[in-house]
Formats: structure tokens, C-alpha cells, sequence
């Protein structure tokens, strides 16, 4: 089961009367990820998974970004989850269903969300800040239940620190890479080259490779030709 650094709540940050937690990274990030899904969104219809919604503060955002997608937000921990209700409650938009509880370290994820009323398929998947700060099941995971229920034109988003050819880009990545592993060895900052050979492994293929700010990146996966 993945845990995270911190969670939200526990980091001295405040907690609304009615649930909300409020992420410091949420607003440092949430407008150059919106640029960035603006365009890779543009146009498209359907459904999109969030997953590991965190606070919710994301995804109640980019779904007031994007009316014409259907939002799902999903989580494991339980005062995320409550804080994603109370989000929704809080922004009252009628593109976000109920948060789903999905552990993407079970290899069977995608067909229980579809049995709990789940889409059958989706427009996207998108994933912050999640694959560094968890074991590397739950990667192998999201990429085997991306490879199951993304729509043939279906894209997975994942924003993060990443390392290319086994380097890290920036020194402070490679800092933060020693601190996560020695807080868990199963932790730590995740190789492109690694996750394009579980993309592959699922029918997928790294399609663009977005540069962000605070040497982070948005990695975009397809279905492979």
C-alpha cells in the first residue's frame, strides 16, 4: 500500500471545519500543470482518473478548467479521501463524481473502479507526485491498469521529478532521490527509461515529454503504435 511523505493535514498546514485540506504544492504547481493539460485536453470529451487526488484541490480545479470531461478523483488514504468529498461539496461541480478508494499497487484496480460504476474507458489518467513516494508496484500497477482501460486515443499524465538515463536533471532531484530512500528504500525518484519499459510491457509508448518548473516534468503515454 503506498503512503505518503506527509500527509496533508499532519504538516502544520490548516484543516477547513468541513474537511478540506489545503496542499502548499497545489498552489506553487496547479497553473503550470493547467497550461499544460489545457492543451492536451483541448477538445476531448469523455472520462479522466485522477490518481492519488491527494487534497482534491486538483482535480476539483481542472475539472472547472475542463466542463465537457468527466472527473474522478481516487485515493487510499482516508483523510484524503474525506478532504476530496468536502473539496467537491465545497466547488459543487456537476463533472465530479464520488472519489473512489483505488490501491494502484493491486494489479486488479481498473476492473474493480469499473465495477464500482466506473467508465468502461478513459479519455486520461493523471497522476502527480505519486510514483516517487510509494513502492514500485504501485508504478507497475498504474501502468497495467492504464494498459486496460485507456480509450484507444487515451493518455496517461504523470507529473513529477524524474531521472533521465539514470541522471538526475538538477541536484536538488538528486537530494530529495537520497532523502526519500533513506526514509524508505522502496521510495525514490524514478528513471524515464524504467518507465517506458512499463509502458511497454501495457501497450503503451512515452509520447512527449513536457519540461516544468521546479525541475519537475510531465511525462505523456499513449497507446503505442
Amino acid at each position: 500500500m503506498a503512503e505518503y511523505v506527509v500527509e496533508f493535514g499532519r504538516d502544520g498546514r490548516p484543516v477547513e471545519p468541513d474537511g478540506r485540506l489545503d496542499a502548499a504544492a497545489f498552489h506553487r504547481n496547479h497553473q503550470p500543470i493547467g497550461a499544460v493539460l489545457a492543451r492536451l485536453l483541448e477538445g476531448l470529451t469523455g472520462d479522466v482518473l485522477e490518481a492519488g487526488s491527494g487534497t482534491g484541490q486538483h482535480v476539483v480545479h481542472f475539472a472547472s478548467q475542463h466542463p465537457d470531461l468527466t472527473w474522478w478523483p481516487s485515493d487510499l488514504n482516508d483523510a484524503h479521501l474525506a478532504s476530496i468529498a468536502a473539496w467537491c461539496r465545497h466547488m459543487g461541480l456537476p463533472n465530479i463524481r464520488e472519489a473512489q478508494r483505488i490501491d494502484l499497487s493491486e494489479a486488479g484496480w481498473a476492473a474493480a473502479f469499473r465495477a464500482a460504476g466506473g467508465p468502461s474507458q478513459l479519455t486520461g489518467i493523471f497522476c502527480a507526485n505519486v510514483v516517487h513516494i510509494a513502492p514500485w508496484s504501485v508504478a507497475e500497477g498504474l501502468f497495467a491498469g492504464a494498459g486496460k482501460v485507456l480509450s484507444p486515443d487515451g493518455l496517461l499524465m504523470l507529473y513529477g521529478p524524474f531521472k533521465r538515463d539514470g541522471r538526475h536533471t538538477a541536484v536538488s532531484n538528486a537530494v530529495f532521490d537520497t532523502s526519500l530512500r533513506e526514509g524508505n528504500p522502496e521510495w525514490g525518484v524514478r528513471d524515464i527509461t524504467d518507465l517506458e519499459a512499463l509502458a511497454a510491457r501495457n501497450g503503451l509508448a512515452l509520447r512527449e515529454t513536457v519540461e516544468m518548473p521546479a525541475n519537475n516534468m510531465i511525462l505523456v503515454f499513449a497507446r503505442a503504435a
